[in-house]
């Protein structure tokens, strides 16, 4: 795929955009990655976009990872079980992915892009004390975050950084986790899935290193942005989540009318 200087520029804007999202909001903010590829940068096939928008994202996510690390807002221990059970459904996920009709993939995109927005639309669980959840997860909570994971992973490899939408409510519901803790802890899964995603379409030759170098060095920039406004966001967290809420489904539409229309 040969690509301009300008739709290299537009996809580390995109980059920059999906990594300040992430930044703030944990999986469910890398959703807009795709979209941004096919609408904006002109990517014209949506594996090309899914496997390019993965590896963004799993740049991305290690760049917002490294700061939730350095303030102390990510519990290793889940965050690494969730992520190591969850590789190999991402793995499957991608390979089946990459079998499904390029229209057909974007509307089950969309339909995960939904359920994206439907989730963040949901009261947030009450933050709980870093204290008050073990350093080591029990048995049971190790076999929560085993299932937990391969959904989440099998999401991700599927629909590529729209699957993140699991692993939040994933980790919460695992290991008692409030949101703010669990978006920081989902990068870890975020930046596993995405990796694993990428290599399959890689393999397959839907990978271009031009494209997600430029989403990557974006974002960097958008990383630097995203986590003092996480930081800051406080109160407001709640009505910033309902609007990006609103602009996924929004776009989730718009990439359903395009995936009918093949406009």
């Amino acid at each position: 795929m040969s690509l301009t200087w300008l739709q290299l520029g537009l996809a580390s804007v995109s980059g920059a955009l999906v990594a300040l999202l992430l930044s703030v909001f944990g999986g469910g903010g890398s959703v807009l990655a795709v979209p941004l590829l096919l609408y904006l940068v002109g990517v014209r096939d949506p594996h090309a976009a899914l496997g390019a928008s993965a590896a963004g994202v799993a740049l991305n996510a290690l760049t917002a990872l490294a700061g939730h690390a350095r303030a102390g807002r990510v519990r290793w221990r889940p965050a690494l079980t969730f992520a190591a059970f969850g590789v190999t459904g991402a793995w499957a996920g991608a390979a089946l992915a990459q079998r499904i009709d390029g229209r057909a993939l974007l509307l089950a995109f969309a339909g995960a892009m939904v359920t994206v927005g439907l989730a963040m639309l949901r009261p947030a669980r009450a933050e709980a004390p870093s204290a008050a959840l073990p350093n080591r997860p029990s048995r049971l909570v190790q076999l929560r975050l085993a299932g937990a994971g391969r959904g989440g992973g099998a999401a991700g490899g599927g629909f590529g950084s729209g699957g993140g939408c699991l692993i939040v409510p994933g980790l919460m519901a695992a290991t008692g986790m409030g949101l703010a803790m669990a978006q920081a802890a989902s990068l870890v899964s975020v930046a596993a899935f995405g990796a694993t995603t990428a290599a399959t379409y890689a393999a397959a030759g839907w990978l271009d290193p031009a494209l997600v170098v430029a989403m990557a060095l974006g974002g960097l920039g958008g990383a630097a942005l995203g986590l003092p406004l996480a930081a800051r966001l406080g109160r407001n967290v709640t009505l910033a989540r309902r609007l990006f809420a609103g602009l996924i489904i929004l776009t989730a539409l718009y990439v359903a009318v395009q995936a009918v229309t093949g406009t």
